[in-house]
C-alpha cells in the first residue's frame, strides 16, 4: 500500500498524508520532488563526477546533474518513479540501496536529498552503507532534518492507509556523531533556503 498511495501521489491521482504515530498529519510534499525546492542548487553545486541520486523519487536532482553535463544515476525502489525520470531524460535504476548498486565503491558524490538520510529509519547504516559506494575521495552531500529522531508513519488517502514504517530525522547537532558512528566525517555543514545540509567523506 506504501507504494500505491506513494505512486498515487505522483501521478496525481491522490493526495497522500503522512500520519504520524501522534495522529499528526502533513501532506506529501510531492510537488517540490517533481518540479523542485528553493535549495536545490546549494546541492547540486556540490556534486562533482559520477553521482549517485539515492532515493531519486521522480528524478528532478538526477535530471538537472545530467544537465550540468555530469553522469548521474538515480535508484529508487517505486516503479512509477523511476519510470517518471527516465521520461524526464534521466538515468534510473528500480534498486534498493542496500541491495547490489552499480559502481559500489567508486562513486565520487552520493547525494541523500529530501529527507533521505531517514531511508530504513537507521541513519547509521545507512551512512554506512553510503561509504561503501563512496570512492576513497568521494563526498556524501545530505540534507539534514530541524531535529534528530526516529518515528513510525504511515501514508494515508481518506480511508485508505499504507502499513507502518520505520523514518528518521538527523539534524544539524547530531550529524557530527552519526557520520563518526559510520566511518565518515563532516566536512562541512551549510543552510540554504531554510533548508540544512552536510558534506560527508570518509
Amino acid at each position: 500500500m506504501i507504494g500505491r498511495l506513494y505512486e498515487g501521489a505522483l501521478a496525481g491521482r491522490c493526495q497522500a498524508e503522512i500520519e504520524h504515530e501522534d495522529g499528526r498529519t502533513e501532506r506529501l510534499p510531492v510537488d517540490g520532488w517533481c518540479t523542485g525546492r528553493p535549495g536545490d542548487d546549494a546541492l547540486l553545486d556540490r556534486c562533482a563526477g559520477p553521482t549517485l541520486d539515492i532515493g531519486s523519487g521522480p528524478g528532478r536532482l538526477t535530471v538537472a546533474l545530467a544537465e550540468r553535463g555530469l553522469p548521474a544515476l538515480g535508484i529508487d525502489v517505486t516503479p512509477y518513479a523511476v519510470e517518471m525520470t527516465r521520461a524526464a531524460g534521466g538515468l534510473a535504476l528500480l534498486r534498493d540501496v542496500f541491495d547490489r548498486v552499480p559502481g559500489t565503491g567508486r562513486w565520487q558524490t552520493v547525494l541523500l536529498a529530501d529527507g533521505n538520510i531517514g531511508i530504513g529509519g537507521d541513519p547509521e547504516a545507512l551512512l554506512t552503507r553510503v561509504g561503501d559506494l563512496l570512492d576513497a575521495d568521494g563526498r556524501a552531500i545530505v540534507e539534514l532534518g530541524d531535529t534528530t529522531r526516529t518515528e513510525w508513519l504511515r501514508l494515508r488517502d481518506g480511508g485508505r492507509v499504507s502499513e507502518w514504517f520505520r523514518w528518521s530525522s538527523v539534524g544539524p547537532d547530531a550529524i557530527d556523531i552519526c557520520a563518526r558512528a559510520a566511518g565518515l566525517r563532516v566536512r562541512d555543514t551549510w543552510t540554504e533556503a531554510s533548508r540544512w545540509f552536510a558534506e560527508l567523506t570518509r
